[in-house]
């Protein structure tokens, strides 16, 4: 038992070990090719001059401004597109001729470049956040409603029956098979689709807004002001990572219990 978890611990901290080991190569490398001037400071700015941008950012009320209006719309399309994926996915994930019906629907649709169509999220919606909250919630729909139906799907007939037989209730059903079946993989499906509706908002923002990180990031580029343009990308970068790193240790530990 020892043995295993020392191993266990030796794994963990070798795969640390090369994960710091690539963030370390990469900022080395961008220091060494900006430094030796192999590349036109437009294009790729010093790692100082990033520093710098980004210092002068966090203290302006326009970040604090793009990163609320960036917050907010991801907060409210992923809750949207959380809501009627789960209510769907579980209603068609119950029934196998549902699914068999829909998930490959669902799933072609998903395929379908939906960024063709934001043109027309703006047009009804407006420039403002809400068509940035419409094109995520939409975006982020599909992941979860496919792993919903993948996870209530999945769930062996045989325990079903088994729990019927001994007079379950549906609740009960629902409550200690359903449930506990289908929740690792519909937290998967939680978990990306967090990141493609986030993925969508800053995408339209980028495209077409007066306003969020997304606009911050374009606005910089059309003024061909690199240092903010990357201070803003490496913000993006860094909470990308961050909250990948918090939703799979959350997924991994929910999953265990």
């Amino acid at each position: 038992m020892l043995a295993q978890a020392n191993a266990q611990l030796r794994q963990t901290s070798l795969v640390r070990a090369i994960q710091l080991a690539v963030v370390v190569i990469f900022f080395g490398a961008w220091a060494l090719v900006t430094g030796a001037h192999a590349i036109n400071p437009l294009f790729l700015p010093a790692p100082l001059a990033v520093a710098g941008a980004l210092a002068h950012l966090s203290t302006t009320r326009a970040f604090w401004g793009a990163v609320g209006v960036t917050s907010l719309s991801t907060a409210i399309a992923y809750a949207i597109a959380v809501s009627a994926g789960i209510v769907l996915g579980f209603f068609i994930g119950r029934s196998p001729t549902l699914t068999a019906a829909y998930r490959p629907v669902l799933a072609g649709m998903f395929a379908i470049p939906i960024t063709l169509f934001f043109p027309l999220f703006v047009v009804m919606f407006g420039l403002g956040p809400p068509s940035k909250i419409a094109f995520g919630a939409l975006y982020g729909f599909f992941p979860v409603v496919l792993n919903t139906i993948a996870g209530f799907s999945g769930v062996d007939p045989l325990f079903l029956r088994s729990a019927r037989s001994q007079g379950a209730t549906r609740v009960q059903a629902l409550r200690y098979i359903f449930v506990p079946g289908a929740w690792p993989v519909v937290l998967s499906g939680l978990r990306i689709g967090f990141f493609i509706t986030f993925a969508s908002v800053l995408g339209g923002e980028t495209l077409s807004s007066a306003s969020g990180v997304g606009h911050a990031i374009a606005h910089e580029a059309d003024l061909l002001d690199s240092p903010p343009m990357f201070a803003w990308i490496v913000i993006v970068l860094a909470v990308t990572v961050g909250l990948n790193l918090v939703l799979s240790l959350i997924e991994k530990r929910a999953v265990r219990s």
